[in-house]
């Protein structure tokens, strides 16, 4: 059998033998091929305008000012779709931890008409370090781009690897973030090229930095950066 007829089988398969079971609510999603139905899509808050220019975060109690006032200038604009909580968030946790990276098709769609997108340009997927994409068996944000390549039609790009392991950022201040992740990054293949930067969720912006220091040492014309969700700032 050719491959594409295997291939197609396979799908059909997965489709007959997955319900289309929504994976946010347990309730229909119309088909299998949705994961996520049209009622907790649209339960997504998106990030609501006015933004800061550069960071993207809306522009309240002079947040957008304190979270990218220390960033390289090598980034220049990030966007995100919708608010790290609810069913956005777990619809990250099904994607990075519950191998349901179909689940990116509906990413894609709430994140398809942000504004980094609209000019001709190259997705760049953040990489994860070796050790965890050997644990988690993929990189979500590599699925993510790969979802968002097919929606607005522009290619992908693995532009960019890990030089250096990096502990987790979890506890870290925005400003050790900055730290941890600096110089953790190399690239190559970008020379003149305009390249957004593709990653599942925003929380301080730190690596999506590094990222996008490393594109413009490897000659990147322009680098922006967009995000399926974004964690709310704790301001300190």
């Amino acid at each position: 059998m050719p491959w594409r007829d295997l291939a197609a089988t396979a799908a059909a398969l997965d489709r007959w033998l997955l319900p289309g079971e929504c994976l946010l609510c347990r309730g229909s999603a119309g088909t299998a091929d949705e994961l996520v139905c049209d009622r907790c899509r649209l339960a997504w808050r998106p990030v609501p305008p006015p933004w800061c220019a550069r960071c993207g975060q809306p522009l309240e109690a002079e947040i957008a000012c304190r979270l990218c006032a220390g960033w390289p200038a090598a980034l220049g604009q990030v966007r995100s779709a919708v608010w790290l909580e609810d069913g956005a968030r777990r619809a990250v946790h099904c994607l990075k931890y519950e191998g349901w990276w179909r689940v990116t098709t509906p990413m894609a769609r709430a994140m398809k008409d942000l504004e980094p997108l609209a000019k001709p340009i190259i997705l760049v997927p953040v990489p994860l370090a070796p050790k965890r994409l050997r644990t988690r068996g993929y990189n979500q944000s590599e699925r993510l781009a790969a979802a968002l390549a097919r929606t607005i039609d522009r290619p992908v790009a693995l532009a960019l690897r890990r030089v250096r392991e990096t502990p987790t950022q979890t506890a870290l201040t925005p400003e050790a973030r900055l730290a941890n992740v600096s110089g953790a990054f190399a690239a190559d293949g970008v020379r003149g090229r305009a390249v957004v930067l593709v990653d599942d969720v925003f929380t301080t912006g730190a690596t999506l930095a590094a990222a996008a220091e490393a594109l413009a040492v490897a000659g990147a014309a322009h680098v922006a950066a967009v995000t399926f969700a974004r964690a709310r700032p704790v301001l300190g």
